[in-house]
């Protein structure tokens, strides 16, 4: 199955489960589907079509189990539920991924500071009260959560790879989520940023 088209599955099942998460904070993305699908489109650009397969697996078996995985993650993030695995060895890649991807964050906020500066926080806030404050190291770990271990598996391979050939996977991710908003490159979109903060 081509990238695109397991990408379009995934967001279909995804967006099912997202608008129906009933959270102690309104999401506003929730009625909007459009940004909901450039976001998240971005995200699943940087994996490989394995761990895309992956994925789209574990969201079927949670429809057939009546789970709902949007509201597993927010429910994590609101420490409404304890933590979705127990087995060690998630445990420990989950840690591993989160900090590869906090490296890549921290070097495009280094690069793009403005364009960054719209996103969530990097590390925890103190008080996460509201969604919006949120921070990407807790968004990352609570969705990490929700993945099999098949699916971490391939995860954290992609992310060797890229780290490998001394590629930054946010940065990719970054790049596609902002010609999805109508910009041309990163550093237009960062610009752009740069004369709104001004």
């Amino acid at each position: 199955m081509e990238k695109e088209a397991l990408i379009s599955q995934i967001l279909e099942i995804e967006f099912d489960m997202f608008v129906s998460v009933s959270s102690r904070h309104p999401v506003s993305c929730q009625e909007d589907p459009e940004g909901f699908r450039v976001m998240r489109s971005a995200q699943f650009s940087a994996w490989s079509e394995e761990t895309l397969q992956s994925y789209l697996f574990d969201l079927k078996c949670a429809v057939n189990d009546c789970r709902n995985l949007m509201t597993l993650k927010y429910a994590r993030m609101e420490n409404i539920v304890p933590s979705l695995h127990e087995n060690p060895q998630i445990i420990n890649m989950i840690h591993e991924i989160v900090a590869a991807q906090m490296e890549w964050q921290k070097e495009m906020f280094l690069k793009y500071p403005a364009l960054m500066s719209r996103g969530r926080p990097l590390g925890a806030t103190g008080n996460e009260r509201r969604q919006a404050d949120t921070s990407f190291k807790t968004y990352l770990c609570c969705e990490l959560e929700t993945y099999s271990l098949m699916t971490l598996t391939h995860l954290f391979r992609d992310i060797m790879v890229n780290r490998s050939q001394a590629k930054n996977m946010t940065e990719e991710i970054y790049a596609h989520m902002v010609k999805g908003l109508g910009y041309s490159s990163l550093e237009e979109a960062e610009e752009s940023a740069q004369k709104a903060i001004a």
